[in-house]
């Protein structure tokens, strides 16, 4: 049973990852043109979306869950997570502050690794030592894992900075509050179940196991991508089929950028004509004043003599 368990698992892992592996963060261009055309609800629903398909964020929760048993312990670690994701994805996207989303990834790779790693006590058993302070640590790589969410954000138009960007980038991160949520009730309920159950112990290692082949998998893709954008030409493997894609990719993104800066034009130009008709107007109504009030002081002076 838990062999059959444990291969479940891994296959289940494995393709979650490869399937996965082309998009990691990514907004395809039906996500981008929705945002082009929709609201604040359109930025809470990608948000929330992107949580409950962003299986690096999850497995990072998954492995963070693993063993809390209280209430108390539950809120603090998801509220240290919680507040460390926040931080780096509303400033980090309204300051404009841009980091290589594949180094980025990968380090949150990492973080799902070290969970792993922690979960089975191997500090104390490798190392010798105390894990590290694991509120610290799930705070840190909230912060990380902000920042990967940033990064992905900035991709949509948000506009100058002003109120308005600030209310979609909140926008989104309610999304991803809302998917959390759903994540943890999930995560939780299947925790619950399992731990109860003779093969617990086994799960466990099994589980903890997966989560750090998964990190590194994803680690190993993550700097694959980095490098291989960064160097196209270390890769003989298939080269044209990859510089095709990578062509490609770059096209649909300048594509997205000059959609986003073309319909920005467009506003400005719609609010500066809007402008002139409105100034249009003023200066026809002073004018019609002006005469009102010549003709009524010709009216008064005729009168007069």
């Amino acid at each position: 049973m838990v062999r059959r368990s444990a291969r479940l698992i891994a296959v289940v892992l494995l393709l979650g990852l490869f399937c996965s592996s082309a998009y990691g963060h990514g907004l395809s261009e039906a996500d981008k043109k929705s945002m082009i055309e929709g609201g604040y609800y359109k930025y809470c629903e990608l948000g929330a979306k992107h949580m409950l398909t962003g299986y690096d964020h999850l497995l990072f929760l998954f492995g963070v869950m693993f063993f809390l048993t209280s209430a108390r312990d539950i809120l603090k670690f998801v509220t240290a997570f919680t507040v460390g994701h926040c931080i780096t994805l509303i400033c980090a996207t309204f300051l404009r502050l841009e980091a290589n989303y594949y180094l980025i990834d990968a380090v949150i790779g990492f973080s799902v690794c070290y969970k792993g790693f922690d979960n089975l006590d191997g500090f104390p058993r490798f190392f010798d030592m105390k894990s590290p302070n694991l509120v610290r640590a799930v705070f840190l790589f909230g912060l990380i894992h902000g920042f990967g969410l940033s990064a992905r954000l900035q991709q949509l138009p948000l506009g100058e900075p002003s109120w308005a960007m600030l209310l979609r980038i909140l926008s989104f991160n309610l999304g991803v509050e809302v998917g959390q949520v759903i994540a943890l009730s999930v995560i939780l309920i299947v925790i619950s179940k399992a731990s109860v159950r003779d093969w617990w112990g086994s799960f466990c290692a099994i589980c903890n196991t997966g989560l750090m082949v998964a990190g590194f998998l994803l680690v190993c893709m993550q700097l694959h991508g980095y490098l291989h954008e960064q160097s196209p030409a270390a890769f003989p493997l298939n080269e044209h089929l990859h510089a095709e894609v990578h062509i490609r990719i770059l096209e649909q993104e300048n594509a997205a950028r000059e959609e986003m800066r073309r319909r920005e034009e467009l506003a400005s130009k719609e609010n500066a004509a809007k402008e002139e008709r409105q100034r249009l107007l003023e200066e026809e109504r002073k004018r019609q004043e002006a005469l009102m009030e010549a003709l009524q002081r010709g009216h008064g002076h005729s009168h007069g003599s």
